[in-house]
């Protein structure tokens, strides 16, 4: 009597748009024999130039169902869409700020969610977070799990979700195809800087919005006057930073020392620690960062600028904090949802030797949304430059050394 085999398990699957020179394809393949299952190409249509996309259409096999699911979960994230795709499935939200079992998890990538026979685009994307569909508008937008409310719809399981992968930037068509490499402290950093600076350029032509994420080394490293200077040549939106941040800022204004520290001659001054203690005093005293700039008392920096020049401040707090500065948000969830607010509609943000706050705020960013990382700690560059996009770039250097270069190319331009 001869052994019945096991039926495997199948799903047709197509991908469209630059899959070839993106080497998405490459990867769907490489995805599909590292979990040990197979494909059968059905179908293939080869772009002939830099415009014309291609499409591929084949079956996927694995060894049963659940091995399928598991591969497709890999490979929605890029841009698999499934032939014959079903309409989302919704479930209610039966707790406040607890999402149903099984919810979608989202990507930072583009997203879109199948709704009554029509692709929505789901909008605020940002990664980890829940998918809610309202059909009587219809929308679908991201909410994080502690929003979500009684009776709201949420997208659970994988049928009736896509996501669009980011292609490789052509030359020609974007200045930041220069960073389509690894992190390395031995890469040419002024080739990086400069285009950079380009971008910078390009987006303040086009009134655009850049934000800066700022760590406590850009003030102790006497980098804050370059910051300073980006602000007032209108290059800087939005700043994310912590206390630490502003009331040092704050301290080098009054006291011209940081950490105890004289930034003139670097050396330490009696009793200095001491000053961040009362720069954030006085700061308290006066009730806010915009009365004390009124009032005369910060004589320079970047809290100072950011004020002059109305750039949007989320300055967040932490658990270790002095004070803290009036300005600082105290509330994990409304600093969160003060960030999201500044977010919108951004071009670019610079992280600079700051891994929390930019780890925040990289998670909140949408694939698409160009990043530039800097520090002196490889580790921490590589972390945040790997968001799975090749819209961010990665610099390992000195934080201080990074602005002047940037400072110096982006006046180059205005001469």
């Amino acid at each position: 009597m001869s052994e019945t085999k096991p039926v495997k398990a199948t799903q047709q699957i197509e991908l469209r748009g630059h899959i070839i020179d993106s080497q998405i394809l490459s990867r769907v393949w490489s995805a599909i024999m590292q979990a040990n299952a197979d494909f059968d190409l059905l179908e293939i249509q080869v772009g002939r130039n830099a415009q014309e996309t291609s499409y591929a259409r084949m079956n996927v096999i694995a060894a049963n169902q659940k091995e399928l699911d598991a591969l497709l979960d890999g490979l929605e994230q890029l841009g698999v869409e499934l032939v014959n795709a079903q309409n989302a499935q919704c479930e209610s939200v039966e707790i406040a700020g607890v999402l149903p079992d099984d919810f979608y998890a989202t990507t930072n990538l583009p997203t879109e969610v199948l709704v009554n026979g029509f692709w929505l685009n789901v909008e605020n994307i940002e990664m980890d977070v829940a998918i809610i569909v309202e059909e009587s508008v219809p929308r679908a937008y991201c909410l994080p799990m502690h929003k979500v409310q009684i009776g709201q719809q949420v997208v659970v399981g994988r049928h009736g979700v896509r996501v669009h992968p980011l292609e490789i930037p052509r030359p020609s068509a974007e200045h930041f195809s220069f960073m389509q490499s690894s992190v390395s402290s031995e890469r040419a950093k002024s080739l990086l800087i400069a285009g950079i600076a380009d971008e910078i350029f390009e987006i303040y032509k086009q009134r655009g919005k850049i934000g800066l994420v700022l760590g406590p080394a850009v003030v102790h490293t006497g980098a804050r006057k370059y910051i300073e200077e980006l602000i007032t040549m209108g290059h800087v939106q939005a700043i994310f930073a912590g206390n630490a941040v502003a009331e040092h800022d704050c301290e080098a204004a009054m006291f011209g020392i940081s950490l105890g520290v004289d930034l003139q001659t670097g050396d330490p001054v009696q009793d200095g620690h001491r000053n961040h203690l009362r720069a954030i005093n006085t700061i308290r005293r006066y009730g806010s960062l915009q009365a004390a700039v009124d009032a005369g008392i910060l004589r320079d920096g970047i809290m100072k600028a950011s004020v002059l020049h109305h750039v949007e401040l989320a300055l967040a707090g932490s658990i270790r904090d002095d004070g803290p500065i009036p300005d600082v948000i105290t509330e994990m969830f409304a600093a969160q949802d003060r960030m999201r607010s500044v977010l919108q509609n951004i071009d670019m943000v610079i992280m600079l030797a700051s891994m929390l706050h930019s780890i925040a705020t990289g998670n909140m960013l949408p694939a698409s949304t160009k990043a530039v990382v800097v520090d002196i700690n490889p580790a921490v560059v590589t972390k945040l430059a790997d968001r799975g996009t090749t819209h961010a770039a990665g610099i390992v250097t000195d934080v201080e050394l990074f602005l002047r270069e940037l400072v110096d190319n982006l006046k180059s331009k205005r001469l």
